[in-house]
Order: C-alpha cells, then structure tokens, then sequence
C-alpha cells in the first residue's frame, strides 16, 4: 500500500492512546504515506508524532457540518487516492464519508449498522478492554501487529524554548522541583474538589518547596482562578495561556504532573514525565494512562455499581471526594523518592 488513511477518534487521551497504530503501519508498510483524519482539536498532538505524515482535518461542527462541507472532503480524499482506511472512530457517518471516498480497503467496527459500508468487518472487543487495545484491535484484524509500547510524542522545538523563556521569566530554574497540576476536565464528575487542590499546592510548596503551574484551556480559567485565589501561598497559573504544542513542551519539562482522568494526564505519559492520576468515575483499566516513566494511579472503592459511570447527575461524586489531600501527599512522596 502507498497510500494509508486513519480517521482517529476525538479526544486528546483517546489519541494518545492511538499513537503506536501509526509506527506500527510506518514499520509494515516504510514507504507509504500515513494520513490521519481528525477534529481539529487535536491536530497539534498528531503533529507531534514523527510516523503521520498528512493530516486532513474534519471540522465537523465548522466547515464540514453542512452536507455541501462533507461533499467537499469527500472529493478532497477521492483526490489524494488511498489505497486504504482503517476507522478507529465508530460513527456512521465517518464510514459513509469514506465509503463515498472511494477508498478500496475499509477496514473498521462493524457497529451502528454500518458494516455495509466497510470491506473489512472488525467485531467489537468484549466490555472492559483498554481503549488503547481497542484501537489497536482495528489494525492487528488487518494483519498488522501493533506493540505494546505508548505512543511517541516530540516536542515542538519552538514551543520548547517558548516554554523555557516563560518558566525564566516566572522565576523558575531547571534544579526546581516544578509540578503541573490540571485541575479541569471534559466533565464535572471527574474533577477533584477544587478545595482539595487549594489544599495540596499549599503542601506542595511548603514540604518541597514546589514551583506549581496550574495548567489548563480557557474553559478552565475561572476554576483555576479559584484555586489560586483560595491559596496561602501565591500560585503560578497558566490556564488558558498556552498553544498546545507549548503544553506538552510544559509537561515534559516538569518533575511531576497531577491531573483528573484528562488529556494533559495522557499527554505527560506519554512523553515520560512521572504522573499523579486521580480516578472517580472512570476505570483506570479502561482510560487509565499507558506510561513511559513513573506513574500512580489512586481511585478508592466507595461501593458505587455505576463504575465506569456516566451518570452525570450524580448528587454528591463521592468518588472523587473521597480521595484524600493526604493520599496525594504520599503518592508525590513516593515518586520524588
């Protein structure tokens, strides 16, 4: 095959999960160009990853939300003439678009009554797989064995000197013990109490003498805010400032991350920076971060037969709250050694 396509799924973690298909199509097939299909959203992250050469984004809630926008990918991806597709992402209408693309080998899940549409049917894994393993599944049905390695993550060398000018500026050196904490997440019943992490930098710098960075989107800024606002000792915070090539640049420059089951949490293990995951709602055997270096992971039993849940009007999201500041503590204890 000269001509490889891969439409990927949506969210940064998932896409970091997705990251080994790409070198282990490059390793099988060395002289085909890799393309990968996505939102746009995550398109800095894909960039980032040394085996996709061409990325093709679908705004589907922009340019490619009308049908005359989906008719003009289509015939943009007739044009680059893929010898084949393989779909990690399990919409119809993906299926449709590269159906209608003319792509001779169409290799995904047969879900959503789409299975028509597709020249390779991939059965659904049972519940309780890692989404990494999922993903993977869709290739290695092809014949194409994928390794249990993470995925690979360069940093930007632009957006690393950015970052190292910016932490100068802050007054941090290379010697300090620098944490990024990401205190937000894509839904509320994931985060940690916003009390908790007012708690914990406190400690942090105290104990350690931390230099802590409050990292996260525009959406996160006024939690964030919060935080620091709440804290006895003053707290750097960069929500909302940073490109997201500049974030992994942070992230891999940092000594520890702590974060929600979120995309910075999977982006710093991939690139290897120890980190700290606080679980609730989610199944660290599902989403849980696939490391490089150090990692720990605390979630705490609180009897709840929702997990993993999506019970969104949970009243009181006792699963978070019952991780402690203290169990923090021991978990950044024991990775700082």
């Amino acid at each position: 095959m000269n001509r490889i396509l891969v439409v990927n799924v949506n969210w940064l973690g998932d896409v970091v999960f997705s990251l080994p298909i790409f070198k282990a199509l490059k390793t099988a097939y060395p002289n085909a160009s890799i393309t990968c299909l996505a939102v746009p959203r995550v398109k800095e992250v894909l960039e980032s990853n040394p085996y996709i050469d061409h990325i093709v984004i679908y705004d589907e809630e922009g340019n490619n939300r009308s049908l005359f926008g989906k008719i003009k990918l289509i015939a943009r991806l007739r044009c680059l003439k893929f010898d084949a597709a393989f779909l990690l992402h399990r919409s119809f209408t993906r299926a449709l678009l590269i159906f209608l693309a003319g792509i001779p080998q169409r290799v995904g899940y047969d879900t959503k009554k789409r299975g028509f549409l597709l020249t390779h049917r991939v059965d659904p894994l049972p519940k309780g797989y890692h989404r990494w393993e999922v993903y993977r599944h869709v290739v290695e049905s092809y014949g194409i064995r994928v390794n249990g390695h993470p995925g690979e993550l360069q940093v930007d060398s632009r957006a690393g000197e950015e970052v190292g000018r910016l932490l100068e500026k802050e007054g941090i050196r290379p010697d300090d013990f620098l944490i990024v904490i990401n205190a937000g997440g894509n839904w509320d019943l994931k985060r940690w109490p916003k009390e908790n992490f007012t708690v914990l930098i406190d400690r942090l710098i105290r104990e350690f003498n931390a230099k802590v960075i409050l990292s996260g989107g525009l959406k996160d800024r006024g939690l964030v805010g919060e935080i620091a606002a709440a804290g006895e000792i003053s707290t750097i915070v960069w929500a909302g400032q940073t490109s997201l090539k500049q974030l992994l640049a942070l992230l891999k420059k940092a000594h520890l991350v702590i974060s929600a089951d979120s995309g910075p949490l999977h982006l710093a293990a991939g690139l290897g920076t120890p980190v700290i995951g606080l679980f609730g709602p989610t199944r660290p055997e599902i989403t849980g971060p696939r490391p490089q270096g150090p990692s720990i992971v605390i979630q705490k039993d609180v009897g709840c037969n929702r997990e993993p849940c999506y019970y969104l009007s949970c009243p009181d999201n006792v699963c978070m709250k019952s991780i402690t500041v203290d169990e923090v503590m021991d978990a950044v204890r024991q990775l700082r050694g």
